[in-house]
């Protein structure tokens, strides 16, 4: 294999993130992740873009889309099913920690 899971976990974990990833029977990787609220998301930036992904989110993004693992060859990526954070200030993480699911 690439190792792209163990990379997309460290990658994750690097910025913060939380959620999961695994191996699809396609050969594929799929898998979830959230962020911490943004000062934008929480509203602490006066109610402006408050629905602007965190840097975080949009750096991860990239990295999936154009780097991955060192040995990995990334044919397509998407992402779909993006929470609003029009309760934010409510909200509370699904996960607690990135995991690799085997």
């Amino acid at each position: 294999g690439v190792f792209f899971r163990k990379y997309t976990k460290a990658k994750a974990e690097e910025l913060g993130l939380t959620g999961w990833c695994r191996n699809t029977p396609r050969g594929t990787v799929q898998g979830e992740f959230e962020y911490a609220l943004s000062s934008a998301e929480t509203g602490t930036d006066n109610g402006n873009n408050t629905d602007e992904e965190s840097w975080e989110a949009i750096a991860f993004q990239r990295w999936l889309c154009r780097t991955g693992s060192p040995k990995s060859k990334i044919d397509e990526c998407t992402f779909s099913e993006k929470l609003s954070s029009s309760s934010s200030s409510a909200r509370t993480r699904k996960y607690d920690a990135f995991r690799v699911i085997r």
